[in-house]
């Protein structure tokens, strides 16, 4: 065997693999995560789980922001990571392209609404984001469900909302595509049902059981419980009737 043959297939030492760039910037990021992971300040979704840091790591690394203060403002509801409203307006405020978030406040009841508007830092140009009413909050259900801040805190809950729908409709790149905590809570939480698990369980009972009442069933003057009893021909109408007809007549 050759020299040249016996360096050809001479497997490859460990200190002569050199990492890709995408290797070392995970390998980075994991002891980024694990750090965070042991970590006593960041909330409990994070707290032990190295991989709920490193997308929290991601999504502040895509908006510009501190990792500490993703995690401090990252909900995650029903299985979908959520930034919560204050958060999503101090990114809005910060990234520089419109003057500081404001609300337009009118009406009153179920008229109230709430529009967020703030003008292009360059051009001047007004941004407004879609109204939010009070009726809106009750026809999709917001208001309706138990627990819901929409009743007790209507103010604070219109301009949250107006503040998420102006980042999805004027700059979507702020919002990363992710919903306010309290969109998430509302779309996913079903609304108050009006049975409770006893009355469900009493239907679904209901529907499986497709015996008549008693009341619904017509009973005919000769109906009586079944018995066995022998039928005796009459040669006269050619039909087999009991025998207990017969002893009545």
């Amino acid at each position: 065997m050759s020299m040249t043959e016996t360096t050809e297939n001479k497997p490859a030492k460990h200190a002569d693999i050199i990492p890709s760039d995408q290797e070392r910037t995970f390998a980075l990021a994991q002891r980024q995560a694990m750090a965070f992971a042991n970590s006593d300040i960041v909330p409990d979704t994070f707290r032990g789980n190295m991989a709920n840091c490193m997308i929290a790591l991601e999504l502040a690394a895509r908006i510009g922001a501190s990792p500490l203060m993703v995690a401090q403002n990252l909900d995650v509801i029903h299985g979908r990571p959520s930034f919560r409203a204050t958060f999503l307006i101090a990114c809005l405020n910060r990234c520089g392209r419109f003057t500081p978030l404001r609300y337009k406040i009118e009406g009153d009841g179920m008229k109230k609404s709430c529009i967020a508007y703030a003008h292009d830092t360059e051009t001047g140009e007004l941004y407004e984001g879609p109204p939010v009413t009070m009726q809106m909050a009750h026809d999709e259900g917001w208001s309706t469900k138990k627990g819901s801040k929409w009743l007790t805190m209507p103010d604070l809950m219109l301009r949250y909302r107006a503040a998420a729908f102006f980042a999805r409709t004027t700059a979507p790149e702020v919002a990363m595509g992710l919903y306010t905590a309290d969109e998430a809570w509302d779309m996913a939480a079903p609304k108050e049902a009006s049975t409770n698990a006893k009355d469900a369980a009493e239907a679904l009972r209901s529907a499986r059981d497709v015996t008549p009442a008693k009341d619904d069933v017509e009973v005919d003057e000769f109906d009586e419980p079944a018995q066995d009893v022998e039928d005796e021909f009459d040669p006269e109408t050619g039909e087999c009737i009991p025998r207990d007809l017969f002893a009545g007549n």
